[in-house]
């Protein structure tokens, strides 16, 4: 199972290379999408990391993924800028997915 990045940040792209993570780069709703289709034609990319931009960029689709396919985890993080969510991001998540008051 391997990992892949979809980011609009250079700096996050480079550093997730250095790790060995396939990137790509994605300025763009339309080169995200095409980045996400690429990544959901290899059946070996089991975890898709997309930076906070790019999920925003292309937020249906990616959840429509999440919730239709066991495969890839789409994993969200901040690049180098820093989070854009505010701090219960993952409470109020999870709250809307589950329904669950924490």
């Amino acid at each position: 199972m391997r990992t892949m990045l979809i980011s609009d940040n250079n700096d996050t792209l480079v550093g997730m290379r250095l790790g060995g993570v396939k990137s790509v780069l994605a300025s763009n709703r339309e080169e995200v999408i095409e980045a996400i289709e690429f990544a959901l034609s290899k059946e070996e990319v089991g975890i898709l990391i997309v930076t906070e931009r790019v999920f925003d960029m292309a937020k249906a689709e990616l959840l429509d993924i999440r919730m239709n396919r066991r495969t890839p985890l789409i994993v969200e993080i901040p690049d180098r800028h820093g989070q854009i969510r505010d701090d219960n991001y993952i409470t109020q998540y999870i709250n809307e997915s589950v329904g669950i008051k924490l």
